[in-house]
């Protein structure tokens, strides 16, 4: 009776164990998508700030951020065995130069009054990642994500052939951040590694542009006491949402935490029109209707097949 009594005890805390990992996971991912979703609310402090200097403050305080959170996790062996694999190495080259892209976009996209396409971007990149593991990692489509799709894109050609200049700011959001992806999904080096090293490559570029701009004597950085503790947080806003990423899909089935994806462009889109009182064209309205209803079959066949081998390992 007692083994029977200490077996039932341990399975109740293991299986407790495993929720209270699950919750974790789930506040990490609400709070990663979430602090993204807020994202424009902080680069609007920043707007009289040079996009460069943006993101090269962005990466420089990010690195130092990754430097102690490496050192206090021990994790300095993962990225001593990353480094010594050239492959590895020029792979997160490529995902660094990729990122910058990204940041560099989106940071003029909000600065600039285009908060709107910036989140389009953000919306549509959900579906680049699909047509990518198709075309690139040979991946089957089945034909709601086809249909999804193919939605998407009708959207995106009519808000083109309206004649919106700025729709390249959506389509270079999405695919610089799928194929970013894409690459990282090539690298077998673990998260907080990864952004490691990629933030190291990026940091020398980043150096040499902040130093110049102190010796043209147009650097941002230096007399404005409030500025400066922006600048710095410019860090620890890039590199926590990342790491709260990563602690969710450790914890997290990746089909949940891919519909937590849409919490950041809704709130980006929000905040757009609401806040920052962009323009609302009808074109607009029609895109963002493909858009929504592209995301909405894909997520919704996601989650079928996600719970299909759930369904029959219970039969």
């Amino acid at each position: 009776m007692h083994r029977p009594a200490v077996a039932g005890r341990r399975h109740l805390l293991i299986a407790e164990a495993v929720r209270r990992d699950a919750r974790f996971g789930a506040l990490c991912g609400v709070g990663a998508y979430v602090s993204w979703g807020l994202l424009p609310l902080f680069l609007k402090t920043l707007s009289g700030v040079p996009t460069v200097q943006i993101v090269a403050h962005r990466v420089l305080w990010s690195l130092l951020l990754l430097a102690a959170i490496v050192t206090a996790v021990r994790g300095w062996a993962a990225i001593r065995a990353a480094v010594t694999t050239p492959r590895s190495v020029l792979a997160l080259g490529l995902s660094a130069v990729l990122i910058a892209i990204n940041w560099l976009v989106y940071i003029w996209a909000v600065t600039h009054g285009h908060v709107v396409e910036a989140s389009l971007g953000y919306f549509i990149n959900p579906l680049v990642n699909v047509a990518l593991g198709v075309i690139v990692l040979r991946e089957r489509l089945r034909p709601v994500q086809a249909l999804a799709v193919a939605i998407a894109v009708v959207g995106v050609l009519v808000l083109a052939l309206s004649g919106g200049s700025a729709v390249w700011i959506s389509g270079l959001v999405a695919l610089s951040f799928g194929i970013y992806g894409v690459v990282r999904k090539l690298v077998a080096v673990d998260a907080l590694a990864g952004l490691t090293i990629e933030t190291a490559w990026l940091a020398p570029v980043a150096l040499a542009l902040l130093a110049w701009t102190a010796e043209q004597g147009t650097a941002a950085f230096g007399p404005d006491l409030r500025l400066n503790l922006l600048l710095m947080l410019a860090g620890v806003v890039t590199a926590l949402p990342l790491l709260m990423f990563a602690a969710a899909a450790r914890r997290m089935r990746y089909a949940t935490l891919g519909l937590f994806q849409y919490v950041a462009p809704t709130l980006q889109f929000l905040e757009a029109v609401w806040l920052f009182g962009e323009p609302l064209r009808p074109v607009h309205l029609v895109t963002f209707g493909c858009i929504w209803t592209g995301c909405a079959l894909y997520a919704a066949d996601m989650f079928r097949g996600a719970r299909a081998p759930a369904v029959l390992a219970t039969e």
